[in-house]
């Protein structure tokens, strides 16, 4: 193992703990054959797919909870056709139980469908307290976005979290996973020194074929240099195979400081599926904690 991807065994535990895991609507039944190796009360994004109707989601929320999880549904701003919709959708979260935590995306559409332009607007609109949500969720970039420049996003994520304050809300902040510790860090660190102190979940890709993540970083705008690649374990020559997060969590605890960093956990995309990830997820837990012992 190189020196850049060590670390104490009790730093990588630390972060491992409150691990928190992302699915779609359709994705129940495989949620219910993972259960073993998902812990309880574990929070468990919902996505918010456009080809999924809301019952699908709504659904998906239900069941995350009834498994004995806490449900995070997302709310996707530019594709809210009206404050009815969202209405309508928040009033179902609260119905079943599943409201207490949503997590506020922008979304993919560059012309919104409705009234919220971005995720801020849907923070403003004062509906997420009116229908019982208690925390709130939005996205960080440690890597930029590929259609918003820098300063556009740091003025965002500090225009949210202040929204938050004012609307009594919780928060914390989900990124965009990538595969270079080092960026996440530093940006983190930024983040902290702009008085943002909200929890930060660490965006992690679970382990999937290298062809599809290769996909998905090249569409988020996320970092695939030949030498990042190396660093995670992959060659981005030979797209055969698939690739874990073990290296990437590692160097994570390695440069993780409480002092300059604050409260750190870890979020996992799962592009490989959520039974794979979490039986990986597991497995590394155990590894980890043999590492411990010795």
């Amino acid at each position: 193992m190189d020196r850049l991807s060590t670390a104490p065994a009790s730093a990588v535990t630390s972060l491992l703990e409150d691990f928190s895991l992302e699915m779609t609507g359709r994705d129940v039944p495989r949620l219910e054959e993972a259960r073993d190796h998902i812990p309880a009360g574990t929070r468990i994004n919902v996505t918010f797919l456009g080809n999924e109707a809301p019952e699908t989601r709504l659904t998906a929320a239900r069941a995350v909870r009834r498994f004995g999880y806490t449900p995070v549904p997302h709310l996707s701003a530019r594709r809210l056709r009206s404050r009815s919709e969202l209405s309508e959708i928040l009033a179902g979260l609260r119905s079943d139980g599943t409201a207490d935590q949503v997590l506020v995306v922008g979304g993919d559409p560059a012309t919104p469908h409705g009234p919220y332009g971005d995720s801020l607007a849907v923070i403003r609109s004062g509906l997420l307290q009116e229908y019982g949500v208690r925390r709130v969720g939005v996205s960080g970039y440690p890597e930029g976005h590929p259609a918003i420049a820098g300063p556009v996003l740091w003025s965002a994520i500090e225009d949210k979290t202040a929204a938050l304050a004012r609307h009594g809300l919780s928060g914390d902040v989900i990124t965009q996973f990538g595969f270079d510790a080092e960026p996440v860090l530093r940006w983190v660190e930024e983040l902290r020194k702009r008085g943002i102190g909200a929890p930060v979940r660490v965006g992690v890709p679970g382990p999937a074929g290298i062809k599809r993540l290769m996909t998905y970083a090249t569409r988020f705008g996320v970092g695939t240099s030949a030498s990042i690649a190396k660093k995670y374990g992959f060659s981005i020559t030979n797209l055969m195979g698939t690739a874990g997060p073990d290296r990437f969590i590692r160097a994570l605890a390695r440069g993780y400081d409480a002092d300059r960093h604050g409260a750190l956990k870890l979020h996992f995309y799962t592009f490989g599926g959520i039974g794979e990830t979490s039986r990986w997820i597991a497995d590394f837990r155990a590894d980890i904690r043999a590492e411990e012992v010795a």
